[in-house]
């Protein structure tokens, strides 16, 4: 399942090059990166929403679009999602308290 991510990835990335007229994700790009910050924005405020609401569905399908406009981000900045997941591997096992405090000086 999570090599969705890299098949999405790819195709973030081969939008790059797409008529913006004919592709959202190449709208995006077209637009830059304060209108892909302001997506992500608009859909994490609607994850939060969700959340509250209690209902899986609306979790399931802002997670998603919050998710995807972040992909756009990562792939804008040059990034791949096995970026943030070597980060995430990196972290794992060690308390969310002193990997805070390593960033905070800056590792």
């Amino acid at each position: 399942m999570s090599d969705i991510l890299n098949k999405l990835a790819a195709t973030l990335e081969a939008r790059k090059g797409a008529d913006p007229q004919s592709s959202y994700v190449a709208g995006l790009y077209a637009k830059g990166l304060d209108e892909i910050l302001k997506k992500i924005g608009e859909e994490a405020t609607e994850t939060v929403l969700a959340g509250k609401s209690g209902e899986r569905a609306k979790i399931i399908h802002e997670t998603a679009d919050l998710w995807f406009h972040t992909l756009v981000l990562l792939a804008q900045a040059g990034l791949k999602p096995d970026d943030v997941l070597l980060e995430l591997e990196r972290r794992f096992g060690v308390s969310g308290l002193d990997e805070k405090a390593t960033r905070q000086k800056g590792r």
